[in-house]
């Protein structure tokens, strides 16, 4: 799909003046950056956690728990956020003296997702007083109900939005409920449940409660390693607050202040941790651990987490690295069979697919259609949700939208157009997940279709890729491209440098099966190396001289050598220039 590039832009220099170089300036410019002390990633400007709603509560009734000695049961949900929530809620409560605090995550194939009465089932066995959801809860209406009646208090902590009825637990945070005043509304689970110990530690400071039990006070900055993964990992907005808080965690996971298994999971991906940026969290460290809970079960990453055994952590980080290996596996041939789906699309009158694309297969792996739907969606720039059969008959439905839909709100208009044809749906503006009977598929893809048609524009439905312009030769550079990796932290709605050029095509050959590795000329003749991973190979090696390419600047490091690299995003062959 041939895409629109458009360059960003701005009328001011809000930056001028600020030391930064003239390319940064622009960068940052272009990103809403209104001035110097918004670049500001210190801890000293972090959001207070008073103006979370609930907060004061949420507080009272942990730390009364914990000082009783009580037991407490953290439930959390089966991705790397969900993962790095758990740790750190278990990592928090333990060091500051909680006699006992364990966790306990869904089986997502038996339970589904979020504190469901059939997980609160599997908790009472623990015979906790105190259950703590991280990253879910917010829709759990029934689920904590049943736990209150079963005599257990309830702390919900979640970002995710919530549905027309809250559930009654004796607290709940999240910066999204009705009501909040808190302004970083794009926190996930693990920043919630950070702001959460961070009002605890306070509270039971003014109680004296360290001083009594001989406890040093805990320094929650040493888990923001924690605090990062499952930021950057959820993919959620990088506002300010975001990147102080992945900002942090990064620099204390290049100064070898992490966690064993962060460590583990860094050398299994061949990440040096001096070396590492965001990106190297969402894509090395995020999907290992995600494989488990994708594929088997996720307490194994989260013990990978939180074991001090450097061995142990090793251990476990290769298991995560072989369930993420099979995951691919899996994912590549689900891939083949979508595109195979693909083809049988009624296509409209101008050739272009539907407005929402469903897709369903009998045999795919219910813990991968997240992924295949976010690759497809990539594809057709089309929101897009792909089904798998559940183990009880019903289709289970993984949903990755575009700028311009909000999926959640898509399927909220689904449901009430379409009373019970949907069994439950939850998520995010970007990704959700819905559960439906199997006989109601065919009746939903047209629903979602007409949706999705209503709600995006021919503009909206146009691919299109905003760059930060063009590079000079001279700046098509080693130093520029260390400058570039280190002035972050990049991700969601603060998206790393892209740059766009035409450039003659001087050599290009297949790599590993389906990467094609590029020498590429620039103006005066400046060559340069470049790599395309999963181009199509229908196009590509291409005749065409030349080619407009959309890349990053990167750094390839190979036996000990390093060389300035293209990333291509995307490639378009060019004609001879008339």
């Amino acid at each position: 799909m041939q895409k629109l590039i458009v360059r960003r832009s701005t009328d001011t220099n809000p930056l001028a003046g600020s030391g930064l170089s003239p390319l940064l300036q622009r960068i940052f410019a272009a990103r809403g950056v209104q001035g110097p002390d918004e670049l500001d990633t210190g801890l000293k400007g972090l959001l207070p956690y008073h103006a979370l709603k609930d907060i004061d509560r949420a507080v009272a009734v942990i730390g009364d728990t914990l000082m009783r000695g009580e037991r407490i049961l953290i439930v959390g949900d089966y991705d790397c956020d969900g993962a790095t929530s758990s740790a750190l809620a278990v990592l928090g409560l333990r060091a500051m003296g909680a006699g006992w605090v364990d966790f306990l995550v869904p089986d997502r194939f038996a339970y589904g997702y979020g504190l469901s009465p059939e997980i609160v089932a599997v908790a009472a066995r623990c015979e906790p007083q105190l259950l703590i959801t991280v990253d879910n809860g917010v829709s759990s209406v029934e689920g904590v109900a049943a736990a209150r009646a079963a005599g257990m208090r309830v702390v919900v902590t979640d970002h995710h939005l919530a549905g027309s009825q809250l559930p009654k637990a004796d607290a709940l945070v999240n910066p999204n409920q009705p009501g909040c005043e808190f302004p970083a509304k794009s926190t996930c689970g693990v920043g919630v449940i950070f702001y959460v110990l961070s009002a605890l530690r306070r509270w039971l400071e003014q109680q004296g409660w360290f001083a009594r039990q001989g406890i040093p006070l805990p320094n929650l900055a040493d888990w923001l390693d924690l605090v990062a993964l499952g930021t950057v990992a959820d993919v959620v907005s990088l506002e300010q607050n975001n990147r102080r808080l992945v900002e942090q965690g990064l620099r204390r996971i290049r100064a070898g202040r992490a966690r064993p298994g962060m460590l583990a999971l860094l050398d299994v991906a061949g990440r040096k941790p001096e070396q590492l940026v965001a990106s190297d969290l969402g894509f090395a460290i995020g999907p290992r651990l995600n494989a488990a809970g994708r594929l088997d079960d996720m307490s194994i990453g989260i013990r990978c987490l939180l074991t001090d055994d450097p061995a142990e952590a090793r251990a476990l980080a290769a298991e995560l690295d072989r369930f993420n290996q099979d995951r691919k596996l899996i994912e590549q041939s689900m891939q083949v069979q979508a595109l195979e789906l693909l083809k049988q699309l009624d296509l409209g009158r101008d050739g272009e697919p539907p407005a929402g694309v469903c897709l369903y297969e009998p045999d795919w792996h219910e813990g991968v259609i997240g992924i295949l739907a976010s690759r497809i969606k990539d594809r057709l720039h089309r929101p897009v949700i792909a089904f798998a059969r559940a183990e009880n008959g019903q289709l289970k439905g993984s949903a990755r939208s575009i700028p311009g839909l909000h999926i959640r709100d898509a399927l909220d208009a689904v449901a009430a157009r379409y009373p019970g044809l949907l069994t439950k749906f939850g998520g995010h503006a970007m990704a959700a997940g819905l559960t439906l009977d199997h006989d109601g598929f065919t009746a939903f893809q047209h629903a979602f279709c007409d949706e999705a048609a209503r709600s995006l524009s021919a503009t909206q439905l146009q691919a299109r890729i905003d760059t930060d312009g063009e590079l000079s030769p001279q700046e098509l550079t080693m130093e520029v491209a260390r400058e570039l990796r280190f002035a972050g932290p990049w991700g969601q709605h603060f998206p790393e440098p892209l740059f766009d050029g035409e450039f003659e095509l001087v050599q290009q050959r297949i790599v590993g099966q389906r990467h094609l590795k590029l020498v590429l000329a620039a103006a005066g003749g400046y060559c340069v190396d470049a790599i395309a991973f999963n181009v199509d190979l229908e196009l590509w090696p291409s005749e065409a001289p030349r080619a407009r390419v959309v890349y990053k600047l990167d750094i390839n490091e190979f036996r000990g050598n390093q060389s300035l690299q293209l990333l291509v995003d995307y490639l378009e062959p060019l004609p001879v220039k008339s």
